[in-house]
């Protein structure tokens, strides 16, 4: 009978275990979800900035030298990812296919000028910067007029910002639930161990000696979940990346790296600190209320 009641015993204390586990990798692994969404809105915002370009529309009477000079200047600067040249011919070749005729033939002569597409890295994509980059290039004596759509620009900047307070506003909410839920399981879980917190003070342990096994399981605790959470999350990206390429990408291996390595000390400290103040609420109260 003694042999059963302390199987029993133990199974209860496993299952309890396996219970704040897997309740806390399945909220670690929302957390990492979340992560992964606000640094691919990130790269996905950067990516349609970096999209958007502005011509540099050159004098018909540039010369090969002075245009190289001026696209190598360009090219030198930080706020510049790339430029391309685009040639009268190949001007009208790209309009003509987007007008599905041949204008040149009925115009008699191709009014299109040379051209330098540039494309500005995400940071410096913002109307004053893109004004600031524009007065520069306008010094250039090649320089016939310069282009963009500024209209498009504002939309996607203020979208972006939108879009950016509404993803901080979210994460700041799942994480108190999150926080929460993890903080209630762990309460529930010493909860349960309330009469050995009870029996430990009664045989003369002090408080500190109480709470060390505790503590040190809640630290294992966190740090299994947080590695469960990353294989479920490492699953979840692959399953995604195959179905839905376009949409989500995570090659950026020190990324993965910092997101996994938050999931696993997110869950340690979350846990340590839920279990501390838990503990020591039964560390201080009285017999009595040790049954409500």
């Amino acid at each position: 009978m003694k042999k059963k009641t302390e199987g029993l015993s133990k199974f209860r204390l496993r299952s309890s275990y396996l219970t704040v586990v897997v309740s806390i990798s399945l909220v670690l692994f929302l957390l990492g979800v979340l992560g992964i969404l606000i640094i691919n809105a990130r790269g996905l915002s950067d990516y349609f900035k970096e999209s958007l370009s502005f011509s540099i529309m050159l004098n018909e009477d540039a010369n090969d030298p002075d245009i190289q000079s001026l696209q190598k200047e360009i090219n030198s600067k930080l706020y510049v990812k790339s430029t391309e040249y685009v040639s009268k011919d190949e001007a009208a070749a790209k309009l003509k296919k987007d007008l599905g005729e041949d204008f040149i033939n009925f115009l008699g002569y191709n009014p299109l000028p040379p051209s330098i597409d540039v494309y500005l890295k995400a940071p410096f994509t913002s109307p004053d910067s893109v004004s600031k980059i524009e007065k520069y290039i306008r010094h250039f004596p090649v320089v016939k007029e310069v282009y963009y759509q500024q209209s498009l620009l504002n939309l996607i900047n203020e979208n972006v910002s939108k879009i950016g307070l509404f993803i901080t506003v979210i994460s700041l909410f799942l994480f108190l639930i999150a926080l929460t839920v993890i903080n209630n399981t762990i309460r529930l879980s010493i909860y349960s161990k309330r009469f050995l917190i009870r029996t430990m003070q009664l045989v003369g342990a002090t408080k500190s000696f109480i709470r060390k096994p505790f503590l040190l399981t809640s630290i294992l605790q966190g740090f299994i979940s947080g590695i469960i959470a990353i294989l479920l999350l490492l699953g979840f990206l692959y399953i995604i990346e195959r179905e839905f390429v376009m949409l989500f990408t995570f090659k950026d291996s020190n990324l993965l790296f910092i997101l996994g390595a938050g999931i696993i000390l997110t869950g340690i400290i979350i846990n340590f600190i839920s279990t501390f103040f838990s503990v020591s609420k039964y560390l201080g109260i009285s017999e009595d209320k040790l049954y409500y």
